[in-house]
């Protein structure tokens, strides 16, 4: 990341660079979707960046449609807290950005959460079952919360379940989900992962009956301090190793995530270890070209969240 780069200092410039993203053939109207009736505007009144579709006659920038629209802070500090959110491994503060971009903290909340939204795939986009024949899909389930000896009267916190999907040399998905049952799970399993693959989990029995659904299923017995076996092949240190980099996130970066807004973050971590072979410029240019097609309002953000 070059810091001096004039798209995060400079107004026309991350305009320029966004709109290259969102629309590398010229732009296009973010209302019916017309590119060939659509016109620049010009004008010391509307200034640089507006644009005029001829069809549906409504007016338009590149912020419209996006999570970055209807937001007074400038774009190009969008552009450079998308950047450092997607080139810090364990993630980025709110009070970080806060303080380094020059906002309150409380924009800087909320243009975390409308970054994460970016991250995460579309919910209508069908991205396709993990695995296939002859790959193996790691599962395993977690706990992200707080500890009871860091609480007054060592009370335990309550902790959310999460469960991960991570493919050998491909990709993660992550999951909250209410409660780590094999009712619970068996939904997650078949539905994300291809039935030819071979299926790798720990000794919980909440997989037992849905591993045989696929093609072969692997355990290891971490009760009994087995971690690999079978020449190396049976291990579950792939999810393992993902679950520690969220946790590091978690404990040593956000401190705290209620339970309303986890599957944000667990789809930001998500996005930086499906693009960790990307440059940081090429997983930024990523996260903006999620930014479209999503809204994400402030009251709809805050309610019941802790701030």
């Amino acid at each position: 990341m070059n810091i001096t780069d004039p798209i995060y200092h400079d107004e026309d410039t991350a305009r320029e660079h966004l709109e290259s993203v969102r629309w590398p053939d010229g732009a296009v109207c973010p209302f019916c979707e017309k590119q060939d009736s659509v016109k620049t505007l010009g004008g010391k009144s509307m200034g640089p960046g507006w644009y005029h579709c001829g069809d549906c006659r409504k007016k338009f920038t590149v912020r419209v449609g996006t999570v970055y629209e209807r937001s007074k802070i400038p774009l190009h500090k969008w552009i450079l807290a998308t950047h450092l959110l997607c080139s810090s491994k364990k993630g980025m503060s709110a009070h970080q950005l806060h303080r380094m971009l020059g906002i309150t903290y409380k924009s800087a909340w909320f243009m975390t959460h409308r970054i994460r939204e970016a991250m995460r795939p579309n919910e209508n986009e069908d991205s396709g079952g993990m695995g296939g024949e002859n790959k193996v899909v790691e599962a395993d389930e977690t706990y992200v919360g707080g500890k009871a000896k860091n609480r007054a009267y060592k009370v335990p916190p309550k902790k959310e379940p999460v469960v991960a999907l991570v493919e050998r040399e491909g990709n993660v998905r992550s999951f909250h989900v209410p409660n780590v049952t094999a009712k619970n799970l068996r939904p997650v399993l078949v539905t994300q992962i291809e039935r030819k693959s071979f299926l790798m989990t720990d000794e919980s029995p909440v997989y037992k009956k849905t591993g045989k659904e696929f093609a072969g299923h692997g355990t290891v017995n971490h009760s009994i301090d087995e971690y690999v076996r079978h020449g190396g092949f049976m291990h579950t240190n792939t999810v393992e190793g993902y679950f520690s980099i969220l946790k590091r996130g978690i404990v040593g970066v956000y401190h705290h995530v209620s339970q309303q807004h986890l599957k944000r973050y667990l789809g930001e971590f998500d996005f930086r270890y499906n693009t960790r072979k990307n440059t940081d410029s090429e997983r930024a240019i990523e996260a903006l070209k999620g930014i479209v097609g999503k809204r994400l309002t402030y009251r709809r953000t805050a309610v019941g969240a802790h701030i």
